[in-house]
């Protein structure tokens, strides 16, 4: 095993950094000042390099932010924790973009710090689960069935004209389809220009349109071409077509129907060949039903249309997505393309990304910036994706026994249900045993799951996880007769973990009991 070295001019910091590791069953070497790092790792053999490198900012000669610079030269890879006992934003900022991973401020909490040893010991001897950046950047990604279908009707319509209706979810690449559809038709040559209709006022759409002349308006002192000249043998994209202004539409059918308009104070009909593709997140059936949208203009935009899947429809290309979208970051930003760990890419593989593609996207560029180190863990996600930030409301208070609401639903008093109702696990390890007689618990989470999805919820999946996961500490606690940190232990998370969500989950007053 490889060692973890400790550089640091303060004795008593090695000395306790030293001992937690070694209790852990981790190899360690010290030094006292960065010179001795140089040196060691000059001379050392392959087996003898560090796995984890541990430093503190500010030491007699070469500092630690100058050794992380040197260091990094030798060995890229190499993990390493800075320290300090100044806690300044410069020297945060430094020690990032040094490409330090992790930055832990003094004092420091003993098993916290073991902990980010050992999540850097495992990125250090991680192998890598990605392989080089393609050469070229796909215009789609998708194996999910709905997405080959999308992909086959794009192609099938690649000799087409003919006027496209893209309907779908925020956030699932509506845009993307556009150009993909002028990318690979007769018209590719041509430009492709897009507008959202409904991110320009009322009064200024029609101008963005259709152009203008000089002095049809006040501010109007030149004459301006409007998207559908601009767009003029090639393709124009009206995104958000489902707001576009009731007045508007009549104009926009004109233009389908005759292939001309007026300018705005114009006299002069202008004839373009422009193919329209339209996008929209609303029911325009809907719209046409409540008088807001023109019926007849629906059927002309209504041709053919295409519609793109939520990504909860095809979780299964979340991992390939994923992977996508960190390399792009990370060319975008210049540094090593970020992974996930296994548990990490089950978390964001089962999350329901009600922003669709467009989230996953932005949580990827957010971990390249904000996660530490090159792999990615739970812990790391963020907490809308984690789960970890929402606090119970004040009616949300699980009872000691973690089957209570099980009693309730048989109409029986909380308070009276004993503990002869759980079945006993056989050990200290085996806490999710059988919960009920004769009622497995897997059963009575899918029955709980049912009659929310039933009841029309749409936050099931934290509902349900905060439940569970104050059931386990609720059970551990109880277990431990009020010992937090064996609680912790036994459940296989840290110190820092159990007291994050005994606060976040509401439980400090129900857990006081049982102390």
């Amino acid at each position: 095993m490889k060692p973890i070295w400790i550089v640091d001019d303060d004795q008593s910091i090695r000395f306790v950094l030293e001992r937690a590791l070694q209790r852990e069953g981790l190899v360690t070497r010290s030094f006292t000042e960065a010179n001795q790092v140089l040196a060691a790792l000059a001379d050392a053999e392959a087996s003898e390099l560090p796995s984890v490198l541990v430093s503190d900012i500010r030491m007699p000669g070469v500092n630690g932010l100058e050794l992380l610079a040197k260091v990094k030269t030798r060995q890229a890879d190499l993990p390493i924790i800075i320290m300090t006992a100044y806690s300044d934003l410069d020297s945060a900022v430094s020690a990032f973009q040094g490409g330090a991973f992790e930055y832990l401020a003094k004092p420091f909490d003993v098993t916290n710090a073991v902990e980010l040893v050992r999540r850097a010991l495992e990125e250090s001897t991680a192998a890598p689960d990605m392989g080089a950046a393609p050469a070229i950047t796909p215009e789609m990604l998708g194996q999910a069935p709905a997405m080959q279908e999308l992909f086959r009707a794009i192609g099938r319509l690649s000799q087409s004209h003919v006027t496209v209706l893209i309907t779908g979810e925020s956030g699932t690449g509506k845009e993307l389809v556009a150009k993909a559809l002028h990318k690979h038709s007769p018209r590719a040559a041509g430009p492709f220009v897009a507008i959202n209709t409904a991110a320009i006022p009322k009064d200024l759409l029609e101008s963005e349109l259709f152009g203008h002349e000089r002095g049809a308006f006040t501010g109007a002192q030149t004459m301006r071409r409007g998207r559908f000249e601009q767009a003029d043998g090639g393709t124009l994209f009206l995104d958000e077509i489902g707001d576009m202004p009731f007045d508007l539409q009549t104009r926009l059918l004109r233009v389908l129907s005759e292939g001309s308009f007026y300018r705005v104070g114009g006299h002069s009909a202008i004839k373009v060949q422009v193919r329209v593709i339209a996008a929209t997140h609303q029911d325009l059936e809907r719209r046409v039903a409540q008088g807001h949208f023109r019926e007849d203009l629906f059927h002309r935009l209504n041709v053919i249309r295409l519609r793109i899947p939520a990504l909860r429809e095809r979780l299964d290309d979340v991992p390939v997505l994923i992977r996508h979208f960190l390399i792009v970051s990370a060319k975008q930003l210049g540094v090593e393309a970020k992974r996930l760990s296994p548990p990490a890419m089950r978390v964001l593989s089962a999350f329901h990304f009600p922003g669709n593609v467009r989230q996953l996207e932005n949580l990827c560029h957010w971990l390249s910036v904000m996660a530490p180190g090159q792999v990615v863990d739970v812990k790391d996600l963020p907490p809308e994706v984690s789960g970890q930030e929402r606090i119970a409301s004040a009616a949300f208070r699980v009872p000691l026994s973690p089957m209570a609401s099980v009693a309730s639903d048989d109409n029986m008093d909380p308070s009276t249900h004993s503990d002869t109702t759980l079945m006993r696990p056989s050990s200290d390890d085996d806490l999710l045993g059988q919960t009920t007689v004769g009622a497995p618990w897997m059963s009575l989470v899918q029955g709980e799951a049912a009659t929310l999805l039933a009841a029309g919820h749409t936050d099931v999946w934290d509902q349900l996880t905060h439940k569970f996961e104050a059931a386990l500490i609720t059970a551990a606690v109880a277990h431990t007769r009020g010992r937090r940190v064996e609680a912790a232990n036994k459940l296989g998370i840290g110190r820092n973990t159990i007291t994050r969500k005994i606060h976040d989950l509401g439980l400090d007053e129900s857990l006081r009991e049982l102390r």
